[in-house]
């Protein structure tokens, strides 16, 4: 019988207890080992939200739009938020805050997620609804009409060559004229008087007079209050309203014209809020004219207001919301107006589609003051 040498017996037991601790490591690794423990998955996630401000006067906050987060879970070592639209913050506490700035009241998705320390995770969502307070507002120009006479030159152009052939559009019946029969400043307000009388100017013979007046302020986004009290009559046309600076290079209506206040007479007390644009002129389409009944139109001052951002064009009536315009697609045809525009005050009379009282004698649509704010 043939034998090994003991040196070479030793050799070979020891290979085959390497062989075998290498075989145990390989199939039986020990927990401490990494990526050798199970998923841990938090549970019971909480989520609670804080409106900062919040009562019973303000529901939706105190209008700073910042809220308070708290979250909770069993097994966490992390959290992370989403608010809104917003990329993703994380913090190891699980409190957080957050500020909001988008003017108004708006309801937004706030999501968190729970992670464990296998980095696995669970999340939640939430709906919260705050309000943002609008900017303070800082008021850059006006006329507060306080020195009798003829209207500021600083402040106003008279508008009095006629455009088409000796007569303004939509077949107005008056000649404009920068008279002080027609316009006029007395006890702390202007005066636009339109009246029934033979004028004859450009070429034209008209019979009735008025004034037309463009402010030499221009300016891009903003809010206009104008406090007025309207004319009355069959026949009047008083407005409040703008055109793009630019309307002499682009025309109209590629300017964008805004129509803060407008009233016929012979539909006394509906006064109107629209818009000119190259896709959509007045009501037509999907873009209706904002319409209010204001039975004292002729008696009693209002504030017409425009509230004019990157992304709507707001109507108001002494502080009342009446009407947006807010289109969903915003381009060249929808949306001129991104470029500065000026302000008119005026009473036409007349038109294509209505006529004036043969009674009709005078009547002045009286303002208050203008104010321009950003």
């Amino acid at each position: 019988m043939n034998t090994l040498p003991p040196t070479r017996t030793f050799l070979i037991k020891m290979v085959l207890l390497k062989f075998i601790l290498v075989l145990v490591l390989a199939c039986g690794g020990g927990d401490d080992e990494p990526g050798g423990s199970d998923p841990v998955f938090p549970s019971e996630l909480k989520l609670d939200i804080l409106v900062v401000g919040t009562d019973g006067t303000n529901p939706n906050g105190d209008g700073s739009g910042m809220i308070k987060c708290t979250a909770t879970a069993n097994d966490a070592v992390r959290y992370g938020f989403k608010f809104g639209t917003g990329s993703e913050e994380q913090n190891v506490t699980g409190v957080i805050e957050h500020t909001f700035t988008t003017t108004g009241t708006t309801a937004y998705p706030v999501t968190v997620y729970a992670y464990s320390s296998t980095n696995n995770s669970v999340n939640t969502t939430k709906s919260v609804t705050v309000y943002v307070k609008p900017p303070e507002l800082k008021l850059i120009w006006s006329d507060e009409f306080s020195t009798d006479g003829p209207v500021s030159a600083s402040n106003w152009l008279h508008e009095t060559v006629p455009p088409n052939n000796g007569s303004w559009w939509n077949e107005e019946k008056q000649h404009y004229t920068s008279r002080t029969d027609n316009s006029y400043v007395s006890e702390g307000t202007l005066k636009i008087v339109a009246k029934k009388e033979t004028f004859t100017a450009y070429g034209t013979t008209k019979e009735y007079t008025s004034a037309r007046m463009t402010s030499k302020f221009n300016f891009t986004y903003g809010r206009v209050d104008v406090r007025a009290k309207l004319p009355e009559g069959s026949g009047t046309w008083p407005a409040i309203w703008m055109l793009g600076s630019n309307i002499s290079k682009v025309g109209w209506p590629a300017c964008g014209e805004i129509d803060i206040m407008e009233h016929w007479g012979h539909i006394p007390g509906e006064v109107s809020s629209a818009t000119h644009t190259p896709a959509c002129s007045g009501g037509c389409g999907n873009v209706r004219v904002g319409a209010t009944r204001l039975n004292d139109y002729h008696t009693e001052f209002h504030v017409y207001s425009l509230e004019w951002t990157s992304e709507s064009l707001r109507f108001l009536i002494d502080g009342v919301f009446k009407y947006a315009y807010k289109p969903a697609v915003k381009n060249d045809n929808t949306w001129p107006f991104t470029a500065d525009q000026f302000i008119i005050l005026n009473v036409a009379m007349g038109g294509s589609w209505y006529s004036i009282d043969p009674n009709f004698s005078e009547s002045a649509m009286e303002i208050d003051y203008v104010r321009v704010y950003q």
